[in-house]
C-alpha cells in the first residue's frame, strides 16, 4: 500500500492510496485537469481508478469531481449527507455511480477494509478513514476541528497517518487578512487543528509500529512547516520516538508515493540517533 498526496491546502485536496491494481482517490479538490496530469505524472491513468471516496463536501474537496466523473465511470463513495448536498451543487453522475458510506461503520473495497469515523467539522457529515490491508494501518484525517475519543481509539495502531496542521495559533492571531469572524471559525470546535491540537493527537498514539506522520491542509499565512515539524519533533522526541519520518504537503506538488508499512523497532543495543525523529526538510 502507498499514499500519495496530489496536493492539500485551501486551494484543493486530494490523496490517492493505491496497491497493485487497487487505487482509490480521497477527495477530488483539485481541478479535473489537474487531478489528471497529477495521476498521469506518477504513472496513474485517471481511468484506473477503483473509487473515490469523499471526506466532506467543501469546495476544496470536491472541486474536480463533477468533470472528473463526466468522463470516467468512477463509483464514488460518501455519506448520504454528503451526496445529498454535492448533488444539488451540480450535475453529478447517475445514481448507479453513488456507494453510501454509513459513519462508523466498516466496508470492504476491493481487498481492503475501511471504517469511516465521524470528525468534527462545519460541513454536513464529514468523515475520517481508517484503512487496513493485511496487517498495514492507514488514518486519513482532514479538515477536523478537535480530536474526539472516537478518533483517537481508531486510530491508535496505524503505520502512517495523514491529518491536517492547519495553522499556528500566533500566526492566525496577528494575521491581518482574515476577519475576526473566520478566525473564529478556524480554530473552533468545528473548524480546523492547530500545530498543538496536531502535535498532542500525535503523541497520544504514538507507537513502535507507526513509521510516517503526512501533514496536510496547512496554511501558507497562518503556518510555517518548521513550527509544525519542530513542535512534533520535541514531543515525540519526549517519548522516545526519534526514528518517525514527518512529511509536510503542498499545495502545488504531489509527494512521492510513500509506502505505509509497519516501523521495525530499533534495537536495545543500537544507540539511538541524536536531533529527534527524522524530518523530511523538503517539501513535496
Amino acid at each position: 500500500m502507498h499514499l500519495t498526496v496530489l496536493g492539500s491546502g485551501s486551494g484543493g485536496n486530494s490523496t490517492l492510496i493505491s496497491e497493485g491494481a487497487t487505487r482509490i482517490l480521497v477527495d477530488a479538490g483539485l481541478s479535473a485537469g489537474q487531478l489528471q496530469s497529477r495521476l498521469e505524472a506518477i504513472g496513474v491513468a485517471p481511468s484506473s481508478l477503483s473509487a473515490i471516496l469523499l471526506t466532506h463536501e467543501h469546495g476544496d474537496h470536491v472541486r474536480g469531481l463533477e468533470i472528473l466523473t463526466r468522463k470516467f465511470s468512477t463509483p464514488i463513495y460518501c455519506s448520504a449527507l454528503t451526496r445529498q448536498v454535492v448533488r444539488e451543487s451540480f450535475k453529478a453522475p447517475g445514481e448507479r455511480n453513488w456507494k453510501i458510506i454509513h459513519p462508523g461503520q466498516s466496508f470492504t473495497l476491493m481487498d481492503w477494509e475501511i471504517t469511516s469515523c465521524p470528525v468534527p467539522h462545519d460541513a454536513v457529515d464529514p468523515l475520517g478513514f481508517l484503512f487496513r490491508s493485511g496487517a498495514r494501518r492507514l488514518g486519513i484525517l482532514s479538515d477536523l476541528g478537535h480530536i474526539t475519543r472516537v478518533i483517537r481509539e481508531m486510530m491508535k495502531g496505524v503505520h502512517t497517518l495523514f491529518v491536517e496542521a492547519n495553522y499556528d495559533g500566533n500566526l492566525l492571531q496577528n494575521d491581518q487578512k482574515r476577519p475576526y469572524s473566520t478566525k473564529q471559525r478556524i480554530s473552533s470546535q468545528h473548524g480546523h487543528l492547530s500545530n498543538e491540537q496536531t502535535a498532542q493527537f500525535i503523541a497520544d498514539i504514538a507507537h513502535e509500529g507507526l513509521e510516517r506522520i503526512v501533514l496536510g491542509h496547512l496554511s501558507s499565512d497562518c503556518n510555517k512547516p518548521a513550527l509544525v515539524t519542530g513542535l512534533i519533533q520535541n514531543k515525540l522526541g519526549a517519548l522516545g520516538f526519534m526514528d518517525i519520518e514527518i512529511h509536510c504537503a503542498t499545495q502545488d506538488t504531489p509527494t512521492a508515493m510513500l509506502p505505509v508499512r509497519q516501523r521495525m523497532p530499533v534495537e536495545v543495543s543500537a544507540p539511538k540517533p541524536a536531533g529527534g525523529p527524522m524530518i523530511q526538510a523538503e517539501l513535496f
